[in-house]
């Protein structure tokens, strides 16, 4: 099973109503969102957090249960839902705007993750604005540390600057993150945020020597780059009519993570190893099921069907 770990909150997208501006409210977060693509692509998958109580709450403890996600390592919170704000604008990434001080997803202490993990636990991923909120943000990092060299550790920082602070003080922790994890996924925009005026395939050649097997880097419509020590693979961007790209990345990291566990490839050894020809077959999966997001509202990943269905390539 893959074990997602950190957010789940309340993305709260732009709409109309009537001819007034008005906001949907629509299950996301970053971690809740890479659970929910997994659930759909039918690969084994839980989650490890706090989720609210409140009406918010339900709504998304009950879409992780209806893909098909394990909630048994779901702790029930008496805090509010984290609320973010979604502005989006043409040309742009989305921007985000949170609400979060003492919610639910947020109060993930320390003595809320369990001592041991199941056994059929066999990869975990990290990442996102759980790995920089307190207190949730030391637990996570302290599962992390205890599970690295036992299990598959895959992390995508999903980096928000209003969040994160300073970046000369963020950056030492996060590279940190990346010399125990196993791949990383990350994208153009955060490396160029993180490294101003260097180039993306520089960065992830550096990560890539901190002790990673795998670095992904996304750039939107410019397609993706995958790195291991031995292969460097290029897979293009999907053409699509672009509703909003809201989840997009989180959708990518879904198939991604999806197509290396059928394919037996969500391993320590194995992912280190894995072949161009199959790289460039993950990142094309992987591609797709973010084209396919793309091309409606909100963070809305594609089930296993709708992929098998769809002709993008």
């Amino acid at each position: 099973m893959i074990l997602v770990t950190g957010e789940a909150l309340i993305d709260l997208v732009p709409a109309w109503a009537g001819d007034e501006p008005a906001y949907v409210a629509r299950a996301g977060g970053s971690s809740f969102n890479v659970a929910m693509g997994l659930g759909r692509l039918g690969a084994p998958v839980g989650f490890l957090g706090r989720i609210s109580t409140d009406r918010f709450g339900r709504m998304l403890r009950g879409r992780l249960e209806a893909d098909g996600v394990d909630c048994s390592l779901v702790e029930d919170g008496d805090e509010p839902t984290t609320l973010a704000v979604v502005q989006i604008e043409a040309g742009s990434e989305p921007v985000y705007v949170f609400y979060g001080e003492g919610t639910a997803d947020r109060m993930f202490g320390a003595d809320h993750a369990p001592a041991e993990l199941p056994d059929d636990v066999t990869a975990i991923h990290l990442g996102s604005i759980s790995m920089v909120r307190e207190p949730g943000a030391s637990a996570f990092e302290a599962v992390m540390r205890r599970e690295h060299g036992r299990r598959v550790l895959t992390l995508d920082p999903n980096i928000r600057p209003s969040l994160v602070g300073e970046r000369t003080a963020y950056l030492p922790r996060l590279e940190g993150w990346v010399s125990l994890a196993d791949v990383v996924k990350v994208s153009q925009a955060d490396l160029e945020w993180l490294y101003p005026g260097a180039a993306p395939d520089a960065a992830a050649a550096a990560w890539l020597a901190r002790g990673p097997g795998l670095v992904v880097v996304t750039r939107g419509h410019d397609g993706v780059l995958g790195m291991t020590a031995r292969d460097r693979v290029e897979v293009a961007g999907t053409r699509v009519v672009v509703s909003d790209t809201v989840g997009a990345g989180d959708s990518f990291t879904s198939g991604f993570l999806a197509w290396l566990h059928e394919a037996g490839r969500l391993e320590r050894s194995s992912v280190r190893e894995i072949p161009a020809d199959e790289l460039r077959d993950c990142l094309a999966f992987a591609n797709k099921a973010a084209a396919i997001t793309c091309t409606r509202a909100g963070a809305q990943p594609p089930t296993r069907a709708e992929m098998d269905a769809s002709n993008l390539s």
